[in-house]
């Protein structure tokens, strides 16, 4: 979408900063033993409490209230029975709908003992976030994201998804552009003043290619090796993105 007046920014802020608050409480609530099911309850219970409804339940019916992927899981892991470990890599995706506006975030935890190769990866992917940010003005091209993000990941000896990157998002969960994570010399599109959408890198430390399991949800890597993604909404004006699921 496009926001159009300072009531589509509002609206915009407040489900941004709910869908910020559930991400940040349920990384909190992280720790060996538990469920995904436990941990996506504890997201589900904390978006009902702010009167926001899960986004991929109420746009796909998908089997869960927010997407939690481990290890080799790249994205859109299905909560279920699988138990978090010591040294697991567990990726939250939180995104949700209040009074017809949507927005949507992402973070990567290593739970301890973490290793020298998990935190690298996550500090790549969080300042691939940052640099992305950056360049995600009013009338410039779309892919300069994927050219910053794709040249940091293969600067420290990582890969990005083809498959996976950002989106449009306002009045649905999924709407166009696409911000690709990777440099697509033939993209042509430019960020307008006033787009919403997602910019959420994905660091990968093996051949970044992905296959869907067989849930028909959980997108795993092929080779098991990790990824880090961090996610948030922003509005694009001249100057720096309006960060609207920061809290």
């Amino acid at each position: 979408m496009t926001v159009a007046s300072e009531k589509d920014l509002i609206a915009l802020l407040r489900i941004g900063k709910i869908v910020g608050l559930t991400l940040q409480h349920m990384l909190q609530q992280v720790e060996p033993g538990m469920t995904t099911r436990e941990l996506d309850k504890i997201g589900a219970a904390f978006l009902k409490q702010h009167g926001a409804r899960s986004a991929p339940i109420l746009a796909y019916d998908y089997p869960g209230h927010t997407c939690i992927s481990i290890n080799d899981e790249a994205a859109h892991g299905v909560p279920g029975d699988r138990v978090i470990q010591p040294g697991d890599l567990v990726n939250v995706d939180v995104s949700a709908e209040l009074d017809g506006y949507w927005a949507d975030t992402g973070a990567t935890l290593p739970v301890p003992p973490v290793t020298p190769e998990m935190e690298n990866l996550c500090a790549v992917a969080r300042r691939a976030l940052d640099e992305a940010i950056k360049v995600a003005r009013a009338g410039q091209p779309i892919n300069r994201v994927g050219k910053v993000v794709e040249k940091l990941a293969r600067r420290n000896g990582y890969t990005t998804f083809h498959e996976l990157g950002g989106h449009g998002v306002g009045r649905h969960i999924h709407e166009k552009p696409s911000v690709p994570n990777d440099y697509r010399k033939r993209l042509r599109d430019r960020f307008e003043e006033g787009m919403v959408l997602t910019i959420e890198p994905f660091i990968n430390n093996g051949k970044g290619r992905i296959y869907t399991a067989g849930d028909k949800w959980t997108l795993k890597t092929v080779d098991g090796s990790l990824s880090a993604q961090y996610e948030h909404t922003v509005v694009i004006t001249r100057d720096e993105p309006i960060l609207v699921t920061a809290v």
